[in-house]
């Protein structure tokens, strides 16, 4: 078992999916390391089904796991920007990884979605 901050882990991947793991976190990450400096609803606008609040909490806890960061650009009206710290973007290989699986995958049930992306926008 491994201790750290208050929590027990079984192994480095469990280690690892306490920062990514649930279906938003490792999709925000791979759009920020795409584009970098996202507004909030450009963020939601890519996510169809997340709730704000849900947004709100994911962008929260990637931010105090040091994985993105956020910038306040005004306070009237209220505008932030995040991008992707050096730590989140050191992820890079896994977000490929799960493109090109995802992309196969879909190849071999007769989705091209290279060919077709423009579609799935």
């Amino acid at each position: 078992m491994i201790k750290l901050h208050n929590k027990t882990y079984t192994c480095p991947v469990d280690v690892t999916l306490s920062f990514i793991g649930g279906k938003w976190k490792i999709l925000i990450l791979s759009h920020l390391n795409i584009f970098s400096d996202r507004g909030f609803s450009e963020i939601r606008d890519n996510l169809p089904g997340i709730s704000e609040k849900m947004l709100v909490q994911q962008l929260k806890e990637l931010e105090r796991d040091q994985l993105i960061e956020k910038k306040v650009l005004s306070l009237k009206p209220y505008r932030v920007q995040y991008n992707i710290t050096p730590t989140g973007r050191s992820l890079s290989p896994l977000f490929d990884f799960l493109s090109e699986y995802g992309i196969n995958y879909l190849k071999q049930h007769g989705i091209d979605y290279i060919k077709d992306q423009h579609l799935y926008k």
